[in-house]
């Protein structure tokens, strides 16, 4: 069955153990994965150099994906890294590691705030050599400000060079703020919206909302001895809790589950066009075919609306940026 806005699957779930972002660590898991995913009709995966520390790349070039697109990211772990000398050696790392699968869209994961940070100019300049090449299809970026993405737009049409197509940014019920100015910007010079984290970082599960403080369950990303992303995620969404817990109860009493109630407001009720996207995980085989079937359900009823547009007004003041103004030394959200 089809969605209203296309589904991504996005493959940060597959890699190595005692890495970052990957919970299913066997090719044969991962294989399963994909399969469910293709029988609903979805052709496209994405991962990032960065998730599983190249374990995601390395897995995706090992599974069988029948021709879908892969998209892949690459996130500045060191000041300077988008060098271009350097953004090629990293890039051919990905290549090597994707095998057959040839790349749609190349994104710069998050900026390089750094002092050593290159220039979009030299940056744009490379990229556009990779799409001259035949390596990339498309230009991405993620979690950079609106006034960047137009300053790389005007730098690449100066040029003649390849220009960002597509923005992911994290967006969701509780976290609105890009409809503000970003998607303003982002339709201004045509550029697509694919969204992740649709569930909030896993808070729209519901899970780690217990009645009297936030808590996380063992082995999710929330759990430092399980992810080094652990305290990422904590610092952004804790604020929330208090939010998420109201929203939790009310959804709970509608009869309604919190992940069903995101999907579902994310296909049919954000901003998202037939042009986006949605990126959709998993940590498990398990939760696959649960996940791809919330998004394939119709549009919630209008008092359900209600209750995730009041949770959105009095999440506003606590909701972090969709990007960030200084170099993150951890990791992305996504």
């Amino acid at each position: 069955m089809s969605t209203r806005v296309p589904v991504i699957f996005g493959a940060g779930s597959f890699g190595n153990p005692n890495t970052n972002t990957p919970r299913i660590h066997t090719l044969a898991e991962s294989q399963e994965v994909v399969d469910i995913v293709l029988s609903h009709g979805i052709r496209a995966f994405d991962t990032s150099r960065f998730y599983g520390l190249g374990s995601s790349e390395e897995f995706l070039g090992k599974l069988d994906l029948k021709g879908s697109t892969v998209d892949t990211k690459i996130y500045p772990i060191e000041p300077g890294y988008f060098a271009p000398t350097n953004l090629r050696a990293v890039f051919q790392q990905s290549l090597k590691a994707l095998g057959d699968h040839k790349v749609r869209v190349f994104y710069l994961h998050f900026p390089d705030r750094s002092a050593q940070q290159a220039s979009f100019e030299d940056i744009l300049r490379e990229v556009n050599e990779f799409h001259k090449e035949g390596l990339i299809e498309e230009f991405g970026l993620s979690n950079f400000f609106s006034w960047e993405v137009a300053e790389f737009v005007c730098i690449a049409r100066h040029n003649g060079w390849i220009q960002p197509t597509v923005y992911q940014g994290r967006y969701n019920a509780i976290e609105r703020i890009v409809e503000t100015e970003l998607m303003p910007c982002l339709k201004k010079y045509g550029i697509r919206f694919f969204a992740y984290s649709p569930l909030a970082g896993g808070m729209l599960v519901g899970k780690n909302l217990t009645p009297d403080k936030f808590e996380y369950s063992s082995g999710s990303r929330f759990d430092p001895k399980a992810s080094s992303l652990a305290k990422v995620f904590t610092a952004h969404y804790e604020p929330l809790w208090p939010v998420l817990r109201e929203l939790k109860l009310t959804l709970d009493n509608i009869g309604i589950s919190m992940p069903q109630a995101a999907y579902r407001w994310l296909q049919h009720h954000s901003a998202l066009g037939p042009r986006d996207a949605m990126m959709l995980g998993a940590s498990s085989v398990s939760q696959v075919e649960p996940n791809l079937k919330d998004c394939e359900a119709g549009p919630l009823p209008e008092h359900v609306l209600k209750v995730l547009d009041e949770a959105w007004e009095k999440a506003k003041g606590s909701s972090g940026h969709y990007a960030a103004a200084t170099q993150r030394t951890l990791a992305p959200l996504a």
